[in-house]
C-alpha cells in the first residue's frame, strides 16, 4: 500500500505550487494588567472585533488571522478559446495577537509565554488553511482552458465561481477547527485553563 500512497502524494505536489510563498505579519493589541485574571479580562475589552452578535453586541476574539490576497493572471487567447497561462499570487497574512503592555512579574511571565506561544501555534494553523487554499486555487488556475471564449470572459467567471467555493470551504474549515479548539477538551480550552488557573 506504501508506494500507491507515495505516488498519490507526488502527484499532488505539483511544481506550480512551489514557486510563491506567503508573506506573514504579526500584529499586536496592548493588554494590562498583572495577574492572569487581569491580562485575560483586558483581552475580553479590547480583543479584535470580527462583528456583531445578534443583538448587535460587538463579538471580540483573543486573537485573529486576516489575510490579503491579489493575483497576476495571464489570460491568452488561443484559437477561439482562452487560456490561463499563469496565475501567480501575492497572499499578505496578518496575525493579530495580544502583547501585555508592561513588565509582568517572572511567574506571570512564564503562564503568559506559555499561553501567548499556544495562541500564536493555534493562527498559524488558520494561516496554512489559507496557504492551502491558494495552492488549490493555483493548481486550478494554471493551464485553466475554457473553449469559445476570445476575449476571455467566460474564464474569468468560471474562476470566480470555484474560489468561491474554495473560499467558503475554508471558511468553515476555520470555523470547525475553532469549535474543537474550544470545545470540551480542546486545545485553546486547556490554554486558557492553565493561563487562569497555572498548573
Amino acid at each position: 500500500m506504501k508506494p500507491a500512497i507515495l505516488l498519490s502524494a507526488l502527484l499532488l505536489s505539483t511544481p506550480a505550487l512551489a514557486d510563491w510563498k506567503p508573506v506573514e505579519k504579526i500584529e499586536t493589541y496592548a493588554i494590562s494588567g498583572q495577574t492572569p485574571e487581569a491580562l485575560y479580562v483586558s483581552i475580553g475589552e479590547k480583543g479584535p472585533v470580527i462583528g456583531k452578535d445578534s443583538a448587535g453586541t460587538e463579538r471580540r476574539v483573543i486573537a485573529h488571522t486576516n489575510f490579503k490576497l491579489t493575483w497576476q493572471r495571464d489570460y491568452q487567447p488561443q484559437g477561439g478559446a482562452c487560456v490561463l497561462k499563469t496565475a501567480r499570487p501575492k497572499l499578505i497574512i496578518t496575525y493579530t495577537l495580544p502583547k501585555p503592555a508592561g513588565k509582568l512579574p517572572s511567574a506571570v511571565q512564564a503562564r503568559w509565554d506559555s499561553f501567548a506561544a499556544g495562541l500564536a501555534a493555534h493562527e498559524k494553523v488558520h494561516g496554512a488553511g489559507i496557504v492551502d487554499m491558494v495552492d488549490k486555487i493555483v493548481a486550478f488556475s494554471v493551464g485553466l482552458t475554457v473553449a469559445d471564449d476570445p476575449g476571455c470572459t467566460k474564464i474569468r467567471a468560471e474562476l470566480t465561481q470555484y474560489l468561491d467555493q474554495l473560499s467558503k470551504a475554508q471558511r468553515q474549515a476555520g470555523r470547525d477547527f475553532d469549535k474543537v479548539e474550544f470545545g470540551p477538551g480542546g486545545n485553546l480550552q486547556k490554554l486558557i485553563a492553565g493561563f487562569l488557573i497555572g498548573g
